[in-house]
């Protein structure tokens, strides 16, 4: 589901200039949202001028020696928004359009999720500019182990705690953990979240972004007093938010009647059977692959007629 403003892949608002209007960043929009919340809020002009700004951002070079013997450099980031709450918290992650501004947006906002829900963290975000499609396994290793190092003075379990984003997951916390540790001349299961449960991390992780969708999903359904059962659905992006949203909510009775990968989206006006399409996450190509009623492409299925639209891309 989508609120009052359109959204790009990160959550964040596109202006409304026409044809040919850029979108707005994820630090101009979280700006504007601090702006309007302020307005409805006793918070000092003070605190609403700092909370504009992070307290750092950390721009790395991150070196990669590639399988055929070549070199490649990227620039990787580390947005540490404000820890007054507690050790500055949020992912990393891999996408050819990482930049300096998109982390210090998605680092406000991690302030604002972590202050919401009470939670002893402060904001933090940070990824390196790079299509991780384009790295082979023991590529992505080395890219991720020489992060750790770049950075590893300004996180740590009581300081930074980075982790899964867009284009990571476990295992990119897994070989982080090790880089860190290595370094500190000890094990620190801490300094990240969202590693495999065998080395400490935590059972039901991977599965909760897409069970807080589903959750607000049925809530919102409750609060406008229709019938989950009577409502259709459709998701774009069956990775692992989307397809553990789609699933729990085929489980409490809504029809999905259509999800997609970056291939495509198949289609079932009855209803898709979300346990036996296997997710993008599990089997890459096997969505927009399903033998369904019908395909459409992805701008399709973002204008079919349903009750509720969750974007996960």
């Amino acid at each position: 589901m989508m609120n009052e403003d359109g959204k790009n892949r990160n959550g964040e608002a596109v202006t409304d200039g026409g044809s040919g209007s850029e979108p707005e960043t994820a630090l101009a929009t979280a700006r504007r949202q601090l702006e309007r919340a302020a307005s409805h809020a006793d918070v000092d002009d003070g605190v609403v001028a700092r909370l504009k700004h992070p307290t750092r951002v950390q721009q790395v070079s991150v070196p990669l020696r590639r399988d055929d013997g070549s070199l490649d450099v990227f620039t990787g980031f580390r947005a540490q928004h404000d820890d007054v709450r507690g050790p500055y918290k949020g992912g990393l992650r891999y996408h050819p359009e990482v930049t300096a501004d998109e982390c210090i947006g998605l680092s406000m906002w991690m302030t604002w999720k972590c202050a919401v829900m009470d939670l002893p963290f402060g904001g933090g975000k940070g990824g390196v500019a790079v299509d991780p499609k384009t790295l082979s396994d023991e590529e992505r290793e080395r890219l991720t182990r020489r992060f750790a190092e770049e950075i590893r003075n300004v996180v740590g379990p009581k300081k930074d705690v980075p982790a899964p984003d867009m284009g990571t997951g476990p295992q990119e916390m897994a070989w982080f953990m090790d880089a860190y540790s290595m370094q500190q001349g000890e094990t620190t299961p801490g300094v990240v979240t969202g590693k495999p449960p065998v080395i400490g991390g935590s059972y039901g992780r991977e599965e909760a972004p897409g069970r807080s969708v589903a959750i607000v999903t049925r809530e919102a359904v409750d609060f406008y007093d229709w019938d989950i059962e009577d409502t259709t659905v459709a998701v774009q992006g069956f990775g692992s938010v989307g397809a553990n949203a789609a699933r729990l909510l085929d489980e409490w009775g809504a029809k999905v009647v259509a999800v997609s990968d970056v291939d495509g989206a198949i289609y079932d006006p009855d209803g898709l059977d979300t346990q036996d399409v296997e997710g993008h996450d599990e089997r890459p190509g096997m969505v927009s692959g399903y033998d369904a009623p019908e395909s459409l492409s992805n701008e399709e299925l973002l204008e079919l007629d349903v009750d509720v639209l969750i974007p996960a891309p």
